[in-house]
């Protein structure tokens, strides 16, 4: 039996109490920022930062991850939010749903599979992510209410905005915080991160200097209170829509995130027990009225770099917090949304694909359209819808791409030397003595539902005109169930027309696939060669057989 924490040791005590300490100064502001700006308070981003941060380490499956709430997930969680404003015990419930979905995922192995994720989709989504977060971010950074009605309402707001409302003290605060936050000195950052930086000089300064700019306000302090659940029926299938997205993006950006971190320390992650050991961290956030959260790029890349390696930096990360949230309330009363804003107005751009953004000219034009279409509907429409749409997308044009590749392995001919350069001098010579009579279909490599339609068309179009049809299946490793079906079709009309059908090179997949969906049931048991060679010889014989008749009459 594996060991309940992956990862665990002691022999790298001292750089995971370094790499904790390091991660928690780096969470802290990003936490506070994350809980205001998903419209719930500064304090859900906190707990959310400690319940995910905790049990992600503890059972999960990346040594030295850091996991809390993120950009995308905040971002998820708003529009939860915006969703159930008079019922949060609901939306909580879907953080709950959210992380138990997690679990299952990995409990059913599917850890490998969410990386299947299109990257078009990703990219799409992942940069509509970064978008929002800076759109919705622009009003605080002026010193203005933030809107709602997500980011539609803030361009709303801000296309009719009065400019003599904005607030020029809030506005260079949040300017400097953006400032310290780019352009902080690398040396300085071991000691003290850029966005703990930023909130220590913008709240110092806002206290000294601009005493009226917005500020956080009360935080509670203390343990948090148990959130009892609350799902209404009626809505069952929007909150399972809205668990699902969590689910999935949490999934995503986790497991992105540990591909990192198995890059840094050339080790390999466990993506099943990431799942659980993430979404156990979900349900404990919801059970307390924290954001969600997930693998986290910035924190764990700061962990790894101050000597994080095991499972006790990223605990250590998450209790570090809960200290700090025991007291931290009266501190950070006094943070300026303004810095804030700053902050994460960095934030979204980092999560900007711009790698991706930069090559949109160049990519093919199908996949553009695809992480285009994903980006405008993250954006302007709905979030689920955006994956859902772009997944969709991703599909047909993933199906086509593999139906050019597919159909390059099928081959017709009947002895030509161009258009069968796979057939023996013998068979092709075999095929020539009975010009015009036999068609030999061979297929190489792996078929699906991409290439059936297409695939059916073509041989159903060449069939015609000849006695004997030949398919040859030895260097076909795969079919799925729409080829099985597209072929049972194919040897129905074979033998409709009366035509003389023989199979050769059945084995594996391709045989259990084609008999379970009846295809071999229009093929004699002694029409079933094994080698195309011997299907040739028996068509040939067939042939002459037939023709000897003829002329008998």
């Amino acid at each position: 039996m594996p060991p309940l924490i992956h990862g665990w040791s002691l022999g790298n005590l001292k750089g995971d109490i370094f790499g904790g300490l390091t991660a928690a100064v780096v969470a802290l502001p990003l936490a506070l920022a994350f809980g205001v700006a998903s419209g719930i308070g500064p304090i859900a981003g906190l707990y959310g930062a400690i319940a995910v941060g905790f049990f992600a380490a503890v059972f999960g499956g990346t040594p030295a991850q850091v996991s809390g709430p993120t950009g995308p997930m905040t971002v998820v969680m708003g529009a939860v939010v915006a969703s159930h404003a008079s019922n949060l015990p609901e939306a909580f419930a879907i953080v709950i749903l959210g992380g138990a979905l997690q679990i299952l995922f990995g409990v059913a192995r599917l850890g490998r599979y969410i990386n299947y994720t299109p990257y078009s989709v990703v990219s799409g989504f992942m940069t509509g992510i970064g978008v929002i977060i800076m759109i919705l971010q622009v009003l605080p950074f002026l010193g203005l209410p933030a809107a709602g009605g997500g980011p539609v309402g803030a361009l709303r707001i801000l296309l009719d905005l009065d400019l003599g409302r904005v607030g020029i003290p809030a506005t260079g605060l949040a300017l400097a915080a953006l400032l310290i936050v780019i352009f902080w000195p690398q040396r300085l950052s071991r000691y003290l991160p850029s966005p703990l930086a930023a909130l220590v000089v913008g709240t110092v300064a806002s206290v000294l200097f601009f005493p009226n700019v917005p500020i956080i306000g009360t935080v509670p302090t203390g343990l948090p209170t148990p959130t009892m659940p609350a799902i209404n029926m009626s809505q069952l299938a929007n909150i399972f829509q809205a668990g699902f997205i969590l689910a999935l993006l949490g999934s995503i950006d986790s497991l992105l995130t540990s591909l990192v971190a198995d890059t840094i320390t050339r080790t390999r992650h466990n993506s099943d027990r990431e799942l659980i050991g993430q979404g156990i961290g979900n349900v404990v956030a919801g059970l307390i009225g924290g954001l969600p959260g997930a693998g986290a790029t910035m924190r764990t890349v700061v962990n790894v770099r101050a000597g994080g390696r095991t499972p006790i930096s990223g605990a250590i990360h998450a209790l570090v917090l809960l200290a700090l949230a025991l007291g931290l309330g009266p501190l950070a009363a006094k943070v300026p949304h303004a810095v804030l804003a700053g902050i994460l107005m960095k934030v979204g751009w980092d999560i900007i694909d711009w790698g991706y953004v930069r090559r949109l000219v160049r990519v093919p034009v199908e996949k553009a359209v695809v992480m285009l279409t994903t980006l405008g509907l993250t954006v302007f429409v709905d979030l689920i819808a955006a994956v859902a749409v772009g997944i969709i997308l991703a599909a047909y044009v993933t199906a086509r791409a593999l139906e050019r590749e597919q159909l390059k392995g099928l081959e017709m001919g009947d002895g030509n030397a161009d258009s069968q350069p796979s057939l023996s001098d013998d068979e092709r010579s075999k095929l020539r003595s009975v010009p015009g009579r036999i068609l030999v279909t061979r297929l190489t490599g792996a078929f699906s539902y991409a290439s059936a339609r297409e695939m059916a068309r073509r041989v159903s179009d060449s069939m015609l005109g000849h006695r004997c049809v030949i398919y040859d299946f030895s260097d076909v490793g795969y079919v799925d169930p729409s080829i099985a079906v597209a072929i049972d079709d194919i040897f129905d009309q074979v033998r409709s027309n009366g035509q003389l059908l023989f199979v050769s090179g059945l084995g594996g997949n391709v045989e259990k696939t084609l008999a379970a969906f009846g295809a071999l049931d229009r093929v004699p048991p002694d029409h079933r060669l094994a080698t195309r060679a011997e299907a040739i010889d028996r068509a040939v014989a067939a042939v002459r057989r037939d023709d000897a008749a003829e002329s008998a009459i």
